[in-house]
């Protein structure tokens, strides 16, 4: 079922699982029972190409976990945990948002993932997805979980030419603000003389 990836103009939200997608699937333990994850600061990079791009993202999890609440937040990504069914839960924000599920892009790498990617349009998948979840995929990716999906996805949409182009014309006001303005003053003070 593997596809070419869609514009960011055929987005309307961006759903990504946590662990497997934004992480390597490993978590560490300490003998007090706290855990604790590695996340690519690539993804941080991605996440903020794809947002100044326009697309909306969001993590869903299955977990309830402070680490997924505390990622999310430095990434400004919006979270939703404690979805036992992630499917239903994917379901009920396109619905709540109005949204055309065609136009959703999941992005999972494990079967408690299967629902979500059937509820999207854009069922995407890590290269090191389990093998059950593969042939769900219209995209298989080039990195691994935890090694930069969002960054790839925002390469692939080519969100850095995105975001220069957005830029582009507030930057233009800005510089006619900058220069051209005091260039007038100067030149009307001149002819003042």
């Amino acid at each position: 079922m593997a596809d070419v990836a869609p514009t960011v103009a055929d987005i309307d939200l961006l759903v990504t699982d946590f662990d497997g997608v934004l992480t390597d699937n490993r978590v560490t333990v300490s003998d007090d029972g706290h855990e604790s994850v590695v996340c690519n600061r690539a993804d941080g990079i991605g996440s903020d190409l794809l947002r100044a791009a326009g697309l909306p993202l969001l993590i869903l999890s299955t977990e309830t976990n402070p680490v997924v609440s505390v990622r999310g937040a430095k990434l400004g990504i919006e979270v939703v945990q404690a979805c036992a069914d992630k499917g239903t839960a994917l379901a009920e924000l396109v619905a709540v948002r109005g949204l055309d599920p065609g136009r959703v892009m999941y992005v999972g790498n494990d079967v408690n993932d299967l629902g979500a990617l059937a509820v999207a349009g854009w069922p995407v998948v890590p290269a090191d997805a389990h093998p059950d979840v593969l042939g769900h995929a219209r995209l298989i990716l080039d990195a691994a979980g935890g090694a930069g999906v969002l960054r790839e996805l925002a390469n692939r949409w080519d969100a850095v030419e995105l975001w220069v182009t957005q830029l582009a014309f507030p930057f233009q006001v800005m510089l006619a603000i900058v220069v051209v303005v005091p260039l007038c003053w100067l030149v009307a003070g001149l002819l003042d003389r």
